[in-house]
């Protein structure tokens, strides 16, 4: 935080992990700046939601930014339900069950009409205090410590709002309270926007793998060769040398063995298995591995050793990866079958045919994912497979490990990024209602919206350049996705300078506090 000044004094606020405060703040509590502290909200069943009505907030409808979330729509109660009960614009809102100090800023004009459940507490900021200032400090560390230290006497469960009415945070002038909640809205916006832009970036390289393998099992990697029809309607044209033919003709299959929770024989032993949550594309997370009982016998057919291949028959169905070995004596559960090659093949080919059916929309449809999805033995033998001969399956296969490659090295990076702007979100948040740095007469000199713009447009440049080769539709898509976003940066600037200069006229002063 280096490039904010500091105060010019500060005083030790008593309380170690606060630290230090500038000289002229306070201490206090939060129920003692609010005119509504520690509101429960409504209890009400399910039975009676509607389908229109008044909002009804719950925690799981607040993400961690603390924005209602209405990605699902959310659900509603009739109005004579939930007199009592209706939010204002600056009511801040805390989870005491589930996500634990998950909060929300409610703001009318951005939600419309709402009330809240059982499970939030509510917060209203008195005349002399920003409503908005309270909602960054349940978004601070010193928020979050408080939480934890109240978890160390207390469970979940006993988690009530007036241990969120008796945290302690340090307290300015509500001018001070104010230049510190408007900087916050200004600078997280400004992160926000580049973290989304960043997820965009995943989302593009996640299309441009699935375009990669696509192309390459149905097409080949010679742009030359002759093609002919494959007889199947969303495949199209396929190398003219290739078979057009059924998994089981190329693979061995063998189903995993059904959960024995007990021993059945004395030389039964404890052995650790694969099941569905341990296959990912990206390779088998072996962290949590579970055990059950095995057989001799089972032990011999349930096997697995290093190259198989691992798909699942349940959960996201027709997932799969290969396996490396890395656990001596591992065994499969019947989520999951285990691969073989037969002669001419290749389970790595495998293994990316199936990631083109799966993203094609084929495995979820022979499954009917309308129901629970299982790919069972009969479906995968049947599964159709567009091959060709051995050697050309393992130059494909090596043409797609390395791009793939580059791929996840990118989208690594990018992920790193974002994790490190999410850091700085938080740490900024903290320093500022802390008063660890002095923003009262902040002016952006360093991270503007355009210079942000630019830092996105020079990655995107060099990641046109970079060694995975992005085809003319891709890098037009990717100069629109970042047009875009510069326009929206250029107005939400206008937006906030109207706003800064609005701000400024109005030369509010509040009086002084009690």
């Amino acid at each position: 935080m280096s490039k904010y000044k500091r105060y010019e004094r500060y005083k030790d606020s008593g309380i170690e992990w606060i630290g230090e405060i500038p000289e002229h703040w306070e201490i206090t509590k939060l129920k003692y700046i609010c005119s509504e502290s520690a509101v429960y909200g409504l209890n009400e069943s399910a039975e009676n939601y509607v389908e229109e009505g008044v909002r009804f907030i719950r925690t799981t409808d607040i993400d961690n930014k603390g924005n209602l979330d209405n990605s699902m729509g959310g659900v509603f109660l009739p109005e004579e339900k939930v007199k009592g009960y209706i939010l204002k614009t600056g009511d801040l809102l805390v989870s005491r069950s589930g996500s634990l100090g998950t909060s929300l800023y409610f703001d009318e004009d951005k939600y419309g009409k709402c009330s809240y459940a059982g499970y939030l507490v509510k917060f209203r900021a008195n005349s002399k205090n920003c409503p908005k200032f309270l909602f960054y400090f349940s978004k601070s560390n010193i928020f979050y410590i408080q939480i934890q230290l109240a978890l160390v006497s207390s469970t979940i469960s006993n988690f009530n709002g007036n241990k969120y009415a008796n945290m302690i945070l340090p307290l300015p002038s509500y001018y001070e309270q104010k230049a510190i909640s408007n900087f916050l809205d200004q600078k997280t916006a400004e992160i926000d926007s580049l973290i989304a832009d960043k997820e965009k970036l995943i989302e593009l390289l996640q299309e441009k793998r699935q375009a990669i393998i696509t192309e390459a099992v149905t097409k080949g990697l010679n742009p030359n060769v002759r093609m002919k029809d494959s007889g199947i309607e969303w495949i199209g044209e396929v190398p003219e040398h290739w078979k057009v033919t059924k998994v089981k003709y190329f693979y061995d299959i063998c189903l995993g063995k059904m959960i024995q929770p007990n021993r059945k024989d004395y030389s039964d032993t404890l052995e650790y298995y694969l099941c569905s949550i341990n296959v990912t594309w990206d390779g088998i997370d072996i962290s949590n591995l579970k055990e059950m009982w095995f057989s001799n016998d089972d032990k011999k057919k349930y096997s697995i050793k290093s190259g198989d291949l691992i798909v699942c028959e349940g959960g996201d169905a027709g997932r799969a990866s290969i396996w490396d070995g890395s656990v001596e004596n591992c065994y499969i559960q019947n989520a999951v079958h285990r691969v073989r090659e037969k002669k001419n093949s290749s389970n790595k080919y495998l293994y990316y045919w199936l990631y083109f059916l799966k993203h094609a929309g084929y495995i979820d449809l022979i499954c009917n994912k309308a129901t629970i999805m299982h790919y069972t033995y009969e479906k995968f033998l049947n599964t159709v497979l567009i091959i060709p001969d051995l050697s050309e399956q393992q130059e494909i296969s090596n043409y797609l490990d390395k791009k793939i490659a580059e791929i996840n090295s990118l989208r690594k990076e990018i992920e790193w990024q974002i994790q490190k702007l999410k850091e700085y979100r938080q740490s900024l948040i903290s320093e500022a209602v802390t008063g660890k740095i002095d923003v009262r007469d902040y002016k952006d000199e360093g991270m503007s919206n355009l210079n942000l713009i630019k830092k996105v447009e020079r990655r995107v440049s060099r990641m046109k350049n970079e060694t995975i080769y992005l085809d003319r539709d891709m890098n037009q898509r990717f100069e629109k996705e970042f047009e875009a976003a510069k326009k929206d940066w250029e107005k939400g600037k206008q937006e906030y300078e109207k706003q800064k200069r609005d701000n400024d006229k109005s030369n509010f002063k509040p009086s002084d506090r009690t």
